[in-house]
Order: C-alpha cells, then sequence, then structure tokens
C-alpha cells in the first residue's frame, strides 16, 4: 500500500525554520532542541527516512506564507503585505523544490503530469524501500503571489497543479476568518485557471466562495485538508465543510483530505491541550463521517499538513511522525473498513483524481 498526503507545507518550514528534510525527523528534533521553536510551532513530523518508512509516495507540497496582519512567531520572518511580497516569497519557494529536485533527483521529482505520476509510482511499487524516492505535486495555498490573474499561465508553466485563492482573505477571495466571495479578480483568476485544467482548492475558502466555485467553476475541485464541519461545532467552524459542501464536492467528483492537528479532530480541544485528547479514533471518526456523508469512501483521502504551524505536541496520540501514517489504516481496519477502501483513502483516491485531472 501507498500512501499520498494532499498537504504538507515543506518548502516554508524549510525556508523559515531551516528544516532539512534530507534528513530524518529525529535529525531536525535534536537540531532544534534548547529553541523556541518546539514551543512555537511544535517538534517537527517530516524527514526523508520517515516517509520512506511511511510508506509516503506522493505529496501536495504546498507554496505558502502567512500576510503579515495574521502573522505569529517564527512566520513574521517571512510574511508579506502586499501581492509583491508575496510574489517575492512564493517564487523563493517553488525555487527551493527545484533545486531540491535537481539536487536529489534520487529522492524528490516532481509531477506535473498523469504519465509522470503513473511512472513515479511503478518505481515507487517497484522498489526497495531505502530507495523510493518521493513525489511532490506542487500546491498554491493562498494566491496573492500571483499579481495578477493573467500571471496563472507562468506558475503553472514552472510546475504549480493546484491552486486554492485563499487562507485568509485574499485579493481573490474570501478565507479562513475573513469572509467574502469571490472578487471580480478571483472570478478572473478562476477562468484562467479553467482554461487549463488546473485543480481548485476550497479548503481555507470562505463559504460563499465556497458555493459560488461549486456551482461555477468547471475544472476539476478538491478540499486538500479539511475536516467535517458537523464534527468540530466550537472549533474553527469557518474551516471546515459543511455537509451540503461535502457532498456537492463529491457530486463533482472531487477528493477530501482529512487533516490532522488535535483541535481540528476533537470539538472543544484547543491547540496547547495534552494531545493524549485525541486519539487515532478521532481521525477515523472524520473519514467515517465524511464516506457516510457521501455514501462512499471515494470521495476521502489523507491530507495531514504535518509541520502545518504544528507539530508532536499538537497531533493525535499515534502519529509521532509521519512514519505513523499507516496507523491510520489499521485504525480503519479496527472500523470495519475493507482492504479495498483502506487502500482507497489512504492514497487510491488521489491516485485516481489525479490521472484523471493532471494533463496527460
Amino acid at each position: 500500500m501507498f500512501i499520498i498526503d494532499a498537504h504538507e507545507d515543506i518548502a516554508w518550514n524549510m525556508a523559515v525554520l531551516g528544516r532539512d528534510y534530507t534528513r530524518s525527523v529525529a535529525w531536525n528534533r535534536a537540531r532544534e532542541a534548547g529553541s523556541d521553536l518546539p514551543a512555537s510551532v511544535g517538534q517537527a513530523m517530516l524527514g526523508w527516512p520517515d516517509w520512506q518508512a511511511g510508506q509516503v509516495a506522493v505529496v501536495f507540497a504546498t507554496l505558502y506564507a502567512a500576510p503579515c496582519r495574521h502573522s505569529l512567531g517564527p512566520s513574521r520572518v517571512r510574511c508579506y503585505s502586499s501581492p509583491q511580497e508575496a510574489h517575492q516569497l512564493y517564487q523563493a519557494q517553488l525555487h527551493l523544490y527545484h533545486r531540491l529536485t535537481r539536487r536529489y533527483p534520487d529522492r524528490f521529482y516532481l509531477i506535473t503530469s498523469a504519465a509522470d505520476l503513473s511512472a513515479g509510482l511503478a518505481e515507487w511499487q517497484a522498489s526497495p524501500p531505502e530507495t523510493r524516492r518521493l513525489g511532490l505535486v506542487i500546491l498554491m495555498e493562498g494566491a496573492d503571489a500571483i499579481r495578477h490573474p493573467d500571471e496563472v499561465s507562468d506558475w503553472y508553466a514552472a510546475g504549480v497543479r493546484i491552486i486554492g485563492p485563499a487562507w485568509a482573505g485574499t485579493q481573490y477571495a474570501g478565507g479562513t476568518g475573513e469572509p467574502g466571495p469571490f472578487t471580480a479578480a478571483g472570478r478572473s483568476l478562476l477562468r484562467q485557471m479553467a482554461a487549463r485544467q488546473m485543480i481548485l482548492d476550497l479548503s481555507h475558502l470562505a463559504e460563499e466562495a465556497v458555493r459560488e466555485a461549486l456551482d461555477s467553476y468547471p475544472g476539476p475541485i478538491i478540499a486538500s485538508h479539511s475536516n467535517a464541519r458537523a464534527l468540530l461545532p466550537d472549533n474553527h467552524p469557518d474551516r471546515h465543510l459543511s455537509d451540503q459542501t461535502i457532498r456537492h464536492l463529491a457530486e463533482r467528483g472531487g477528493v477530501i483530505g482529512v487533516v490532522l492537528p488535535i483541535d481540528f479532530l476533537k470539538n472543544g480541544v484547543r491547540l496547547g491541550d495534552p494531545r493524549q485528547q485525541v486519539t487515532l479514533d478521532d481521525v477515523v471518526r472524520h473519514i467515517d463521517y465524511l464516506c457516510q456523508c457521501t455514501g462512499s469512501a471515494r470521495y476521502v483521502g489523507l491530507g495531514s499538513d504535518l509541520d502545518g504551524g504544528f507539530g508532536l505536541e499538537h497531533s493525535p496520540v499515534g502519529i509521532d511522525s509521519i512514519a505513523d501514517l499507516p496507523r491510520i489504516g489499521d485504525a480503519l481496519v479496527r472500523r470495519g473498513y475493507s482492504p479495498a477502501d483502506i487502500a482507497a483513502i489512504m492514497g487510491g483516491n488521489w491516485r485516481s483524481f489525479l490521472e484523471e485531472n493532471l494533463p496527460a
């Protein structure tokens, strides 16, 4: 079984925190011991041998920076106050991914087409674990870096295949904590994306923009890292998906990646609370809710967001690093899910979606 994880802020962590993901989780934790990083963002969860141990074959690797009005802690070092500043930060992260794949071609490769994905997964399945490469699908989280919608073509040419127009609100749409629909520029952005059959990520979009996107965007749609709002009525309700959105997204053939910080899994729990309050059973509860809501296991995947501003201290018991993602499959076995449905949730659904919607 292989795993596809639909959300990891790899470049942000490397650029802002100095994490070296060619090394192990243990190496990065030892490097950061005694610094202020564990207290501000948590202990590291990603690393090269840990991806291998966790059977992770592909990740959606993000381009991300916070607007300065919302940045805290280390993120203030590289936040943005204008689209031009966002453009510079995101370009640097994009170049980092290209340098990573050039410098370590035996470890990382970019996925920009269905052919890249199929060849990469075939190689992964045929290779010994210690030689398996990690495929990177580039996802832009928050689109302020696109200074004008006409620049979509440039980002596409450079390898970006998925765009989430908002994190907080952007020039294009309302986002988490800042409600609002798509702006006129946002509708132009969607037209530019649709012309290239780019994948639209609903995660972080405000409800008004989500409804508009599902009704009008003609291209493929996902939610890379979102959970069920019905299970989290008191925890960031505008960050997660309503039942109506879940069903509509499934009707559009989209996939939803379940995200793993403890405050996104159990109502009433906050970051900083003891992680022992949240377990793999809570992860499975969200997966099961999404399956029941859509009537199928076809539309659910993983979007862990590990090292997405939270770390070991903020992850459910049983997930001590990315190497532990297979334990979610074990928990699904205990819940009575079939081997076929478990394989689909852990990676097969994302594979099918990408094979259908990436360029040939």
